[in-house]
């Protein structure tokens, strides 16, 4: 059964590029979305957050707004592809092991699509932008195999994860005990501090103590006002391309897959930060007011970091984790601005 499609928000000339595909990366095959105005533009490939939670990806074809950027303007400029990753929302699959859910592998899987659209697209080099975990993937990316990217963007920059997930435990900790919240220090002191090791349960329960009760993801106040974490559940609701068993594997059987004793392990010796030198143009954009990923690292890494091609922590004061339409569109202006400074 498939949802009866909404009206679309734009949508691209028939001389233009839109599909969605099927590659193989890593031994299984993947879905992507392409949309282009003019297929010969820049590729900028766009990596999502989570893992397994696919936005932007598929989802986001004829959808503007997409959590961490808008995309109208973004495909009358590049060759934009959204990738659902390994096991997530479109590129769900029974078939897919969870011994193969470790962040290798999605670093490789990445490689291999850059390979893949550098190829079709007869370019030597594209851009990267991720968002939250997708910044993990991308940075590494970026260091690894500077020579196949003209520049990376790095939104809402995951750098290690056991020292953000500190700041967040002090976050909330600080929150609770000005409030007299006894039932939030209580669970912490039972979750103790970390780095969440121990098994899958206490990384998800802090999780849920972070992002549901103390909606680390959002900001808004009396005069600013968030479409809220159900705005990204909308784009699934609203998308042509999500059958409603798509959207029952993103929402549980993604997740259960995704989530296993290695990949949490895996989380804890995430240390991007120990990078010292970057030889592409960089980018990080970080909403001020981000409590689910702590943006005081990124600015001290920018601030040490050897990056001879250019680099640039652009703040935008009104977002947390899940950006306001507003500085989405910004994000997308910079974007396309910065990208065609490089290329031209």
């Amino acid at each position: 059964m498939r949802l009866l499609p909404s009206k679309r928000e734009f949508t691209i000339a028939d001389t233009g590029l839109d599909s969605v595909e099927k590659v193989a990366l890593g031994g299984i095959e993947q879905s992507i979305l392409i949309q282009a105005e003019d297929p010969t533009k820049p590729i900028l490939l766009f990596i999502h957050g989570g893992p397994c939670m696919p936005v932007p990806g598929v989802v986001s074809r004829g959808q503007d707004y997409a959590v961490a950027t808008t995309t109208k303007e973004l495909v009358k400029h590049f060759v934009l592809v959204f990738w659902d990753q390994r096991g997530s929302g479109k590129s769900f699959d029974k078939k897919v092991s969870p011994e193969s859910m470790r962040v290798e592998r999605f670093i490789s899987d990445c490689n291999e699509l850059i390979d893949i659209l550098c190829k079709r697209f007869h370019q030597e080099k594209l851009f990267i932008a991720g968002h939250s975990w997708g910044t993990v993937i991308g940075l590494s990316i970026a260091s690894r195999f500077p020579e196949k990217l003209y520049g990376y963007f790095g939104i809402s920059q995951l750098l290690n994860w056991a020292e953000n997930d500190r700041l967040c435990y002090e976050w909330v900790k600080i929150k609770a005990e000005k409030t007299n919240d006894k039932k939030t220090l209580s669970k912490l002191g039972l979750l103790g501090p970390p780095p969440y090791i121990k098994g899958v349960k206490q990384w998800i329960d802090f999780r849920q103590l972070l992002i549901i009760k103390h909606n680390s993801m959002i900001y808004e106040n009396e005069s600013i006002k968030h479409p809220g974490v159900i705005s990204a559940f909308k784009l699934f609701l609203s998308s042509s391309d999500y059958s409603l068993k798509n959207i029952f594997h993103t929402f549980y059987s993604a997740y259960k897959l995704t989530y296993t004793q290695a990949l949490i392990t895996d989380f804890a010796e995430i240390n991007l930060d120990s990078i010292k030198r970057l030889d592409i143009p960089v980018f990080f954009l970080h909403g001020k007011k981000d409590m689910h990923v702590n943006g005081k690292p990124v600015e001290k890494f920018v601030e040490n970091l050897d990056a001879p091609f250019g680099k640039e922590m652009v703040w935008y004061d009104n977002s947390s984790h899940m950006f306001h339409p507003e500085d989405a569109r910004e994000i997308e202006r910079f974007m396309i601005s910065t990208a065609l400074k490089i290329i031209y």
